[in-house]
């Protein structure tokens, strides 16, 4: 997949995710998070008034520490669109 098609379907994956009124469980809300930091190349500290939040996103973060932008693109575009094959 060409690098402008994998932006294509990563910002749509994101605006589905975004657009979601349901909450996601813990454990998909930690891997997004993860995947769209990596995916977006962003690599501020996590923002969370609570500690623990901060600590969770932290320990998420690191566990994806080993991937590239584009497999985070990829993997957050699969755990997304299997979460939402999984609530059909």
């Amino acid at each position: 997949m060409n690098n402008e098609k994998l932006e294509i379907e990563f910002q749509e994956a994101v605006k589905r995710v975004n657009a979601h009124t349901d909450p996601f469980p813990a454990d998909y809300l930690l891997r997004l998070y993860a995947y769209y930091k990596k995916a977006t190349n962003d690599y501020g500290r996590p923002s969370s008034r609570t500690p623990i939040i901060n600590a969770f996103k932290t320990n998420a973060l690191f566990q994806a520490k080993d991937i590239t932008e584009d497999e985070a693109k990829r993997a957050y575009i699969d755990l997304a669109n299997n979460y939402f094959l999984d609530k059909k």
